[in-house]
């Protein structure tokens, strides 16, 4: 059964920085990756407990917790 990977934030777990649900990898350290460009590829090998659409999950957070801009 394939369950869609989430960003939670939980004090007792890395102290509160945001991770996907069920790992410890910070979403952060993901979306550096993705701006560095990396491949899926890569990041899946650098975490590998990271699930098959955790990148997407961290990419859709940082959209809807990405502060506005104003012109």
């Amino acid at each position: 059964m394939f369950t869609q990977a989430k960003v939670v934030s939980d004090p007792e777990i890395l102290g509160g920085n945001p991770v996907i649900e069920g790992t410890r990898v910070p979403v952060d350290n993901v979306l550096a990756a993705v701006h560095a460009g990396q491949s899926k590829f890569t990041i899946f090998r650098h975490y590998p407990s990271l699930p098959p659409d955790g990148i997407d999950a961290c990419v859709a957070w940082e959209k809807q917790n990405k502060p506005a801009m104003h012109a």
